[in-house]
């Protein structure tokens, strides 16, 4: 069976109290564009990641605002940032190193929080029935092109919330050859 596979490139989900140091007391996240998960969009906002190696500028926000700030970049930027991010199911940031988050309005300085976010895929509870997987569960997905490949160890997230994709970050896709919106074949 197939779905459609995305791309995600590094991003950050903030939390209100760290929104306000940021950009401000009260400042509300601002629209940019809408994401496939509902209720999930790209915000106009932007932060500089300062690590102890380095910094990467104007990563994008994405709202709406969450309980913990979390930071998903990818290895190459966990590099770059001198950081050692874990790969770790989103949400799950106990343990995970902090670094410096720079805003218009001040900085931040987060203790825990910088992941590589593990490959997944969003699914519905109707869907994961159609697929005969349930959340939680670890499948394979195949991917087709010149470049295709299996990519193993994807973690399924069922759950009434969410709309149907596979996200994996952008160095997993280049290496893929896939593009948003490309269909794949999860494989179990």
């Amino acid at each position: 069976m197939k779905l459609p596979i995305a791309l995600s490139n590094r991003h950050i989900h903030l939390s209100q109290a760290d929104i306000d140091v940021l950009f401000g007391e009260g400042h509300e996240l601002t629209h940019f564009k809408p994401l496939s998960q509902p209720g999930q969009f790209a915000c106009e906002e932007k932060v500089d990641l300062v690590g102890p190696k380095g910094a990467i500028k104007g990563v994008r926000v994405l709202g709406p605002a969450r309980p913990a700030t979390q930071v998903e970049i990818s290895l190459t930027d966990g590099f770059a940032l001198g950081v050692k991010a874990p790969i770790k199911e989103s949400g799950d940031i106990a343990g995970t190193p902090g670094l410096k988050l720079v805003g218009p309005k001040g900085e931040v300085e987060i203790a825990e929080g910088v992941i590589v976010a593990a490959r997944h895929i969003h699914m519905s509870l109707e869907d994961a029935e159609k697929f005969g997987v349930k959340d939680k569960d670890i499948v394979s997905v195949r991917t087709f092109g010149p470049r295709g490949l299996v990519f193993e160890n994807v973690l399924v997230r069922a759950s009434e919330k969410f709309a149907l994709e596979m996200h994996v970050d952008m160095e997993e896709g280049n290496a893929a050859g896939v593009r948003n919106g490309e269909l794949v074949e999860l494989i179990k």
